[in-house]
């Protein structure tokens, strides 16, 4: 399961996995955000909150979450990792190397200054780049 919250206007987007990733989480969550993106061309920002990585129910889960990702990587400007997990400690590190996006750590107590550094960002543009 994936909770999840589109701030607006800012364009951030709230992820909080509860338990184990189904192909529904994907399909709901690009349902909500893709209209946003295609009206402003990207999300600000992404926060994952998680205290551990919940896996996938099974290998479609997996699959679509797969091509989640590769629809969505390069419309996020800043992903911001909210976590005490030293497993996903290091998926901003990773994220760095595979996407041009902006990607920092935050500590589960650092929540409030996490959401600070995704909403500082430079203003939003238009699919025809205005």
């Amino acid at each position: 399961m994936l909770e999840h919250q589109l701030l607006l206007p800012e364009g951030i987007l709230v992820l909080e996995p509860a338990g184990p990733l189904h192909v529904t989480d994907f399909e709901d969550l690009a349902r909500e955000i893709d209209p946003y993106i295609a009206e402003h061309g990207r999300l600000s920002g992404l926060m994952i909150r998680a205290k551990a990585f919940p896996g996938w129910a099974d290998l479609h889960a997996f699959l679509a979450h797969v091509q989640f990702i590769k629809n969505h990587y390069q419309k996020i400007v800043r992903l911001a990792m909210v976590t005490d997990s030293r497993l996903l400690e290091e998926i901003p590190k990773i994220a760095a190397h595979l996407a041009h996006v902006q990607v920092k750590h935050f500590a589960e107590s650092q929540y409030e200054d996490a959401l600070h550094w995704l909403q500082t960002r430079a203003p939003l543009m238009t699919p025809d780049g205005t």
